[in-house]
């Protein structure tokens, strides 16, 4: 090799290193996230909560959602080793729904047992509506808390109106889309 292949390389090589840092930091703040992050409004809208990591190197043992006003008719999918519990509550209107008024649901899901070690991602899937009386273009947020044994992680955060700074805990999130007419 002559001097400007080496040369070269160096200067090849630093822009690659430095991606590779960025990756992996972006890997170390990795979040649980919405595999599809965007539905619908008056669709069905199947969640796949994706967890990408433990609590810092402990592993996964409960997994919680909280369901956002407008997601109805909601059904968790069962998971081999996890049990699931979920909490009911009234809504805050009376949503149609295969020609009935749906007034209360599915508020909380929790799947807990397990454990997902942090070393491996898994997902966690339910099923809903997304009412037709919401807009387009509005996000929906989906909180989350993530357990470790003593551990815990809050997916918690929502950013204020018009806000789109970067968030340490971001809740995931879905836009939604206008209703495809047939």
């Amino acid at each position: 090799m002559n001097a400007s292949t080496i040369t070269g390389m160096r200067t090849f090589t630093a822009p690659l290193a430095l991606a590779a840092v960025s990756l992996c930091g972006g890997a170390a703040q990795a979040h649980v996230s919405l595999q599809t992050a965007q539905a619908q409004v008056g669709g069905s809208y199947k969640a796949v909560l994706r967890v990408p990591h433990g609590c810092k190197g402990a592993a996964t043992t409960q997994l919680s959602v909280q369901m956002p006003a407008g997601v109805i008719a909601v059904k968790p999918q069962p998971k081999p080793g996890w049990e699931i519990t979920m909490t009911h509550g009234k809504y805050a209107q009376a949503y149609a729904y295969h020609g009935a008024q749906l007034t209360d649901g599915v508020r909380t899901i929790t799947w807990s047992g397990g454990p997902l070690p942090d070393a491996y991602y898994d997902e966690f899937v339910f099923s809903s509506q997304i009412a037709s009386t919401l807009a387009p273009g509005t996000p929906l947020y989906f909180p989350v808390v993530q357990t470790c044994g003593q551990r815990v992680e809050r997916w918690i955060e929502i950013p204020a109106a018009g806000q789109n700074g970067h968030l340490e805990m971001p809740a995931p999130s879905l836009r939604l889309t206008p209703k495809e007419t047939p």
